[in-house]
């Protein structure tokens, strides 16, 4: 080996074994404050569970940090009712035939008195036969408006078998769309369009990683509508400069909601779920978003022995260890 060929040998070998050391001395930071960290999250699920046991029904929660997976729960496996939330899969069903159909998206609907539905939404009030939409139009109001005729309109189009077939393929056994929008008849034969909070959150968290059965593109237009301003929740406790994609859904003595929160650097997904309610479900969902995103900003950006730094700062150490 020439001396130079050893010099450069010596200089790589030495190079390796500071970067080992660094992260053998990151690992063992971290290390050291996993006790930290678990006693805030319990303190987190203290708090939720107090929220839940507050409620003058019966309520479900989970949450679920996306840097790790690991999530935190209270009654997060019941099975509840999903109001207007239910509406998520029905519109994760549209994209996922449309990227086999392509035409679907367009496909246009006359607005007639046949389609009309009562409660939330604005195609009711829209002359017989004056206008047609297309199913990616009847999506938007579905979410934004939270619009009944629209979600009947795509029910119709998609079909519920299919919507369902394609929640079952994903694990999600108890996520189910059984009737149509404003049936009381259904509803009271206990054709309930029901999820738990746990099956809900998995949704939001496979959306985040575009880890579903549709493409991309089509991944990434469902979190926009999904991200369009709407009165919920959820969102009405996070500071605007942060998305948050959301349905929220209500029906007497039911209050739900499905939120993915793309906090920088801490992106996290909440659901949660009501049902015998007397009192005011939406607090009680403000409340726990309220504490959730608490507890995920103090670990944005905290350094390995949680103190903070400026995003700046921050920004600039994790791309000097790339």
């Amino acid at each position: 080996m020439t001396p130079t060929r050893r010099l450069a040998t010596i200089r790589l070998t030495a190079a390796v074994a500071l970067f080992l050391t660094a992260c053998t001395f990151a690992a063992g930071q971290a290390a050291a404050q996993a006790p930290h960290r678990a006693i805030l999250k319990e303190k987190l699920l203290r708090e939720l569970t107090r929220i839940s046991d507050s409620f003058d029904g019966v309520m479900g929660i989970e949450v679920v940090d996306l840097t790790d997976s690991s999530r935190i729960g209270v009654n997060q496996n019941l099975v509840f009712p999903q109001g207007s939330a239910i509406k998520i899969p029905i519109l994760l069903e549209l994209f996922r035939r449309a990227d086999h159909d392509p035409a679907l998206l367009g496909t246009r609907h006359s607005i007639s008195e046949a389609t009309r539905t009562g409660g939330s939404g604005v195609l009711q009030f829209f002359s017989d036969g004056g206008s047609e939409l297309s199913n990616e139009d009847l999506a938007v109001l579905m979410v934004t408006l939270s619009d009944n005729g629209a979600t009947n309109m795509l029910i119709d189009a998609l079909g519920m078998d299919s919507v369902n077939r394609t929640m079952s393929s994903l694990g999600l056994k108890q996520t189910k769309l059984q009737r149509r929008m404003i049936s009381p008849a259904s509803s009271a034969r206990g054709e309930e369009n029901i999820s738990t909070p746990a099956e809900a959150a998995t949704v939001m968290a496979r959306l985040w990683r575009c880890d579903l059965p549709i493409s991309k593109s089509a991944c990434e237009r469902v979190r926009e509508i999904l991200e369009l301003p709407k009165g919920e929740a959820v969102r009405s406790v996070i500071p605007d400069d942060i998305a948050v994609a959301s349905k929220p859904g209500g029906i007497v003595g039911v209050a739900t909601s499905w939120a993915l929160v793309e906090l920088p650097d801490h992106p996290f997904v909440i659901t949660v779920m009501t049902n015998y309610g007397g009192g005011d479900g939406d607090a009680a969902i403000r409340e726990s978003a309220k504490a959730a995103f608490e507890y995920f900003r103090r670990l944005q950006r905290a350094t390995p022995f949680g103190t903070r730094v400026s995003r700046t700062v921050f920004e600039d150490t994790r791309d000097s260890k790339r």
